[in-house]
């Protein structure tokens, strides 16, 4: 079964894409939770016709994001934490506190496209990973110490 995605879908595919999909998770969840529509010939036209009229706002959207990216490979991120004595976090290093870090120095990053290869548990160096466009990814390096 052959979907439209509607909004982007983690591991499934960004917004507008065409996707092949198992019928039931087509049809009893993307669809009626609005995730997406089905993909008829008119819909496809339709969505091919939107895709020619949206690309040169997407090319602004790129060329903003590889500006941002360009100027966050620099930056560098020290983020505090209560630590016990053995340099456990109590709890652990989120994207909210990344993006909080981020905003200080002058970066509006949604805390939504901030990822982490391995949770941040310990205090140390670790990398977060940026998705600022489907093509734009950044990583990040920052630092865990204690308060």
């Amino acid at each position: 079964m052959e979907v439209i995605l509607k909004q982007d879908i983690k591991k499934l595919g960004e917004k507008d894409d065409v996707v092949s999909v198992k019928p039931g998770y087509g049809r009893n969840y993307l669809i009626p939770q609005g995730f997406a529509t089905l993909a008829t010939e008119s819909a496809k036209k339709v969505l091919a016709e939107n895709i020619r009229q949206a690309q040169f706002k997407q090319d602004k959207v790129k060329k903003d994001a590889t500006e941002l990216a360009a100027k966050l490979e620099a930056v560098k991120l020290t983020i505090g934490a209560k630590a016990g004595e053995t340099g456990k976090i109590f709890g652990s290093v989120n994207s909210i506190q990344v993006a909080d870090a981020l905003k200080k120095q002058g970066f509006e990053v949604d805390r939504r496209r901030i990822t982490f290869e391995e949770d941040p548990k310990v205090l140390g160096e670790y990398v977060a990973n940026l998705n600022l466009h489907k093509e734009v990814k950044v990583q990040i390096p920052f630092e865990v110490v204690a308060e």
